[in-house]
């Protein structure tokens, strides 16, 4: 499958097993020559994000069916080549190609990145996005920029977008976790939950 995507796929399985884990260990954001490597290669992307939003979902529901089960419109879809077609599907992945685009610009400030990925994480909680999911993305959006990169795609510029998108979907698993203890606790009955006020500091 290649180094690119079976990388991230390990650890997207590795995610998988250990969600609860995962969320409470730290991931390192990239290193400044990493945020200037990727800074540099997403003027070359930007390009083409239309293609590579489409390209990006296409082969993520080839390699991965059961992510189709979160997206209603494409869940019984079975012929890939109408998903290449598809208006809605071109609309989501410039959605995802926009929150990646508000990611490198902010790979420098990055406590709004926090923000960012904090609450698309929360939000992927109501869609029923589970976090395992996350990974997959970052796999497939290296595998879709590889060809249009060409010979300025290396090691290192691999290893940078990695580094991203593992401190994103770190980021987002945690969203998605505080969301959902939220909600436990707004679904608990009154009498139910705990009383602040008798909570010692």
């Amino acid at each position: 499958m290649g180094c690119a995507i079976s990388g991230l796929a390990e650890r997207a399985e590795f995610g998988a097993r250990n969600t609860e884990d995962a969320a409470a260990t730290a991931v390192a954001s990239p290193s400044e020559d990493q945020i200037q490597m990727i800074k540099e290669s997403w003027k070359v992307i930007r390009d083409d994000i239309a293609k590579v939003g489409i390209i990006m979902f296409v082969r993520l529901f080839e390699t991965h069916p059961e992510c189709k089960d979160v997206f209603f419109l494409f869940r019984d879809v079975q012929d890939l080549e109408r998903l290449r077609t598809s208006r809605e599907l071109r609309a989501h992945g410039l959605r995802v190609m926009s929150f990646i685009e508000k990611s490198v610009a902010r790979l420098d400030q990055l406590e709004r990145l926090e923000v960012l990925a904090l609450e698309l994480g929360k939000s992927h909680f109501h869609y029923n996005a589970p976090p395992e999911y996350y990974n997959y993305v970052g796999a497939e959006f290296i595998g879709a920029v590889q060809p249009i990169l060409k010979e300025r795609w290396t090691a290192e510029l691999e290893e940078a977008w990695k580094t991203m998108f593992q401190f994103l979907t770190s980021l987002m698993r945690r969203g998605y976790q505080e969301e959902r203890s939220r909600q436990r606790q707004l679904a608990l009955s009154p009498k139910d939950r705990p009383d602040k006020r008798q909570t010692a500091l």
